[in-house]
């Protein structure tokens, strides 16, 4: 296999197995065909009024203020006379869009439809605004449209705002809430003049939704704890106020209309969300109106541990929480609509102010739609499944069904109101388990497959390496000996297997992905066999092998492995390390020929090791580190341009790109700095600033690929070019991250070329004088040894030190939205996380390109380095596909799924990034001197 399939082929697998996490635990949940179900009894309420205030954490809105008063004094007198409270408990993703699904369609959406569209339905499903004779809807053009756009038929109705109101340096975003309120009213003085719209109004099963986006915004651009935050609840709460009486007055105090309040999710203490922290998936939930029960006094404790009641002041009174998916079933019920045919919440009857029969038979309307879920569920596996090799879910068969159903509806006959509502209640968990059980029914067997896969492909990797890179004995007449199998029947074997796979799939009429996991590991165990005489020549050679050595190595490099693993749940474990790595020129014996090297070493990697025992998020803005970051990057770079002026010297076209970059760096130092204190004094981003952001960025792709090929001089023109727009997406101290990293890298270059002496090499070439670009002569091109890896485990380390050095990836709450400030304060989700991606794989540059370098500077050929990296990414990965396996709760598997989605993500941009490196290295647009280029 030539290099070019070999990294195709390579490309293609990783690919394959990036994907298969997504096809085996985010396959959409959706299914459809079901008959609707609604309770036959009249509603208590003629309309329902759902107010969701985007971003509102409950312990904002619930605990009173020093003084025992409360920031939402008409909401806290509805919780103590009026209604019934309690908190709403969300899932992971906290975010806009699965925050208002659920409590909108009664369902948690999956992370696969969010990606294939944010403003429009991706997939078909029902939701209580399609069940409802009229929905009128104001908000964002971020969530109205959701629900707009795409609906059956024409009852919902909609307005958002324009998208450039979402500006998070406006000088207060409870504009935003003022304008969904003002719209409103407009909305019912226009229909007082118009008898048509008029009449609509006053039907039943009428919704009227709010998007409150003031909160969120306010949270974004203040955090939290801002009283410009806090103080847009006390707007929110005039404005419900208001509200109420409006509509009172409309409606003529009817009594026929409910009110439910509540948040899509909640926020971090440092203004973002999307992960699983109590502060984003704890949200408020008030309920109060026509059908709702009042406010309920206690005495006895109540069954909650969380310390809550008595920090917010309401022991007294009963606190009944709920998933977030079940909001859905309870407007349902109050407005008399069909339950939503993809809804699993289940109905919090508490919440009913009504008769035990209508709350009986809400209750058995719930668990008649989650049924018809099931049985939709089950007959389509079913259909798709072998009749001998498939297994139902025992505990909910088909006369245990019948059996409920005539159980529940004697109880209901005999006014057994509570036994048939505890009934359904044991019935709907178990249908939610079948529910489960079915939708990963096929979880194991793919999952297996991936296995497969990922342990051929890696031992096919091991098996190429040693079989062109390493020195093995490799006599002929014993490699004929160690075939077992001979090439022809081996092929036959494995057509034969693939053949026999195939018309499996094809029986059970599997989707075409599944034909990819499963019929990908066949082909890569074929490979392995075929190459499998390779390990016999390892056995052969191990008594001219130094066994100690590879023992030792072979420890040292699993427990690396493991301690970089454990790194991604706890980033602390990266100090461990490079506190460790910080000894490697002592414990190597490189100290005495190379002092100041392994003195820089041991300093900057204890530097280094500073950064991931800092807090990720949650600190104050401090630009003035962005400023002093910006001058210990030009400080370090006029030194070393200094000192190396007459053993490299530039040419005159070179000095002045990088006195232009210099400048370029100064400026982009201050640039966080004023754009902060315009913010801070709600003057908005500065045009200015914002042009030089946008065109450093785009600069920063370019200036490489102009300067020298010689090493170091391209290396720091990527440094500046690169240092400069991480400034400018900096607020704090991990500016300082890239020159300390940049630092490490420098003195690894150098002193891995005292290692390459310590290992015997005959002769040492100056690193000044070495050029990207300049032919590398092939008889010099070394095979592998033991330290080479170690040198590749060294480049996996810092690639991982590079993404969660100063945030974790893993989680999409770990970052600052500040920080893209200086480019952009508008709402825009995809450009704002470019750019903050952009800002992680900055260091994973600078990394990739100390890698290339020391490659060139240890004639070693990039494929069998890199082949020995794949290979450690592979078990990384592999290691966290495991952990997927072991994990029961949603958080534990997202997070454990997260970092599996890293390590591969991180293993296909190696594979393309190594095409750009050397790129960025060794190419020159405008050439000086005559070049030929060499692609290792």
């Amino acid at each position: 296999m030539n290099v070019i399939t070999f990294f195709l082929v390579g490309l293609t697998v990783h690919v394959v197995f990036f994907l298969s996490i997504f096809d085996i635990y985010f396959t959409s949940p959706l299914v459809h065909g079901m008959t609707p179900h609604a309770t036959s009894l009249a509603p208590p309420a003629r309309r329902l009024f759902l107010l969701v205030a985007d971003g509102l954490r409950a312990d904002s809105f619930f605990a009173p203020l020093p003084n025992g008063a409360s920031r939402a004094q008409f909401l806290r007198s509805v919780i103590e006379e009026q209604g019934t409270w309690g908190v709403s408990h969300t899932r992971v993703p906290t975010e806009s869009r699965p925050g208002h699904v659920a409590v909108i369609a009664g369902f948690y959406e999956d992370v696969s439809a969010v990606a294939k569209g944010w403003k429009e339905n991706p997939v078909e499903f029902d939701s209580v605004f399609n069940e409802s004779r009229n929905t009128w809807a104001w908000g964002s053009p971020d969530v109205v449209p959701i629900f707009t756009k795409g609906a059956h038929g024409d009852n919902i109705h909609g307005k958002a705002f324009g998208p450039e109101e979402l500006n998070f340096a406006s000088v207060d975003a409870s504009r935003l809430d003022n304008w969904v309120i003002t719209k409103f009213k407009s909305f019912l003085q226009t229909a007082n003049s118009n008898p048509k719209l008029k009449a609509k109004l006053l039907e039943d099963k009428i919704i009227f939704f709010f998007n409150l986006m003031g909160i969120d915004t306010n949270g974004h651009a203040h955090r939290p704890k801002s009283h410009r935050y806090l103080d847009n609840i006390r707007v929110v709460d005039s404005h419900i106020a208001d509200l109420v009486s409006v509509v009172d007055d409309f409606f003529g105090h009817d009594g026929k209309t409910a009110y439910v309040f509540t948040a899509d999710h909640g926020m971090t203490d440092w203004g973002s969300h999307g992960a699983g922290h109590p502060s984003e998936t704890l949200t408020p939930l008030v309920v109060w109106g026509a059908g709702v029960e009042k406010a309920h006094r206690v005495t006895e404790p109540q069954p909650y541990s969380d310390g809550f009641l008595k920090e917010w002041n309401l022991e007294h009174i009963r606190r009944v929480d709920v998933n977030q998916a079940d909001i859905t079933p309870l407007m349902a019920s109050l407005i008399g609509v069909p339950f939503p045919l993809n809804s699993v919440g289940v109905l919090p009857h508490l919440y009913l102010n009504n008769s035990g029969r209508f709350k009986a038979e809400s209750m058995y309307t719930n668990a008649m739609q989650i049924l018809e879920q099931f049985k939709i569920k089950m007959a389509q596996k079913k259909d798709t499944t072998l009749s001998c090799l498939f297994i139902p879910f025992k505990p909910l068969t088909e006369s245990k069904q019948a059996e409920f159903i005539h159980k529940v509806r004697t109880l209901i006959l005999m006014e057994k109101y509570e036994e048939a509502i505890s009934l359904c209640q044991t019935f709907m968990s178990q249908a939610l388990e079948g529910l489960r059980y079915y939708h990963t029914y096929d979880r194991f067997f793919l999952g297996c497959c991936v296995v497969l896969g990922f342990v051929g492909w890696a031992l096919y990797v091991s098996l190429v390496i040693l079989k062109t890179h390493a020195s093995l004995d490799r006599s002929a007449r014993v490699f004929k000996k160690t075939v077992v199998i001979p090439s022809p029947t081996l092929m036959k074997l494995f057509i034969g297997v693939m053949v026999g796979m195939t018309v499996f799939l094809l029986i059970q009429r599997s989707p075409i992905t599944y034909y990819v996991y499963c019929l990908l590991p066949i082909p890569l165990w074929y490979f392995v066999l075929k190459e499998s005489g390779h390990l016999i020549d390892l056995i052969r050679s191990a008594r001219s092998l130094p066994l100690w050595k590879c023992f030792g190595y072979f420890v040292l490099v699993a427990c690396g492995i493991e301690l970089l693993v454990v790194s991604f749940f706890h980033r602390s474990f990266l100090t461990v390390g490079l506190a460790a790595l910080s000894l490697w020129p002592f414990l190597a014996g490189l100290f005495d020929n190379a002092k100041f090297r392994s003195l820089g070493w041991f300093v900057g990697c204890l530097f280094l090791a500073i950064f991931p025992l800092m807090p990720v998020v949650g600190r104050a803005p401090n630009t003035h580190l962005v400023s002093y970051a910006g001058l210990l990057t030009l400080i370090s770079s006029a030194c070393y341009l200094w000192s190396s002026r007459q053993r490299a010297p530039l040419h005159l076209s070179d000095r002045c790109q990088f006195a232009i970059q210099m400048v370029q760096v100064a400026v982009c130092a201050f640039i966080p700095f004023i754009t902060h204190s315009s913010l801070q004094k709600h003057q908005g981003l500065p045009l200015l600033n914002q042009i030089i952001s946008w065109t450093t960025l785009a600069s920063s792709l370019l200036f490489p690929l102009l300067s020298s090929t010689r090493l170091f001089h391209r290396l720091l023109s990527i440094f500046l070019s690169f240092i400069s727009t991480y400034l400018l997406l900096s607020n704090g101290s991990e500016a300082l991250f890239p020159p300390a990293l940049s630092w490490v890298m420098f003195v690894w270059i150098n002193i891995e070329q005292e290692a390459l002496i310590a290992e015997g090499a005959a002769r040492r070439q100056e690193l000044l004088s070495m050029d990207f670009s300049a032919n590398i002569d092939i008889g010099q091109i070394r095979q592998l040894k033991l330290d080479d890896i170690r040198r590749s485990f060294y480049f996996v380390f810092f690639l991982i030190t590079a993404f969660f050095g100063t945030g974790n990836i893993a989680s999409i709450n770990s970052f600052d939205p500040t920080s893209v400030y200086c480019f952009i304060t508008v709402y825009k989700p995809y450009i704002m996380g470019a750019l903050l991606m952009w800002k992680v794989f900055i260091p994973f540059i600078i990394v990739m390109c100390t890698f290339e370098t020391i490659q060139v500077a240890t004639q070693l050929s990039s494929r069998s380095l890199f082949l020995i990296v794949m290979v450690i990414s592979d078990i990384m990965a592999l290691h966290f596909f495991f952990m997927v396996q072991d994990y029961g709760s949603w958080l534990d598997i997202g997070t454990s799924i997260s970092h599996y989605v890293i390590v591969m993500s991180m293993t296909i941009f190696l594979m393309v990034l190594s095409i750009i490196t050397h790129i960025f290295t060794s190419k020159r647009l405008i050439p000086w001197g005559k070049r030929k280029l060499h692609f290792t």
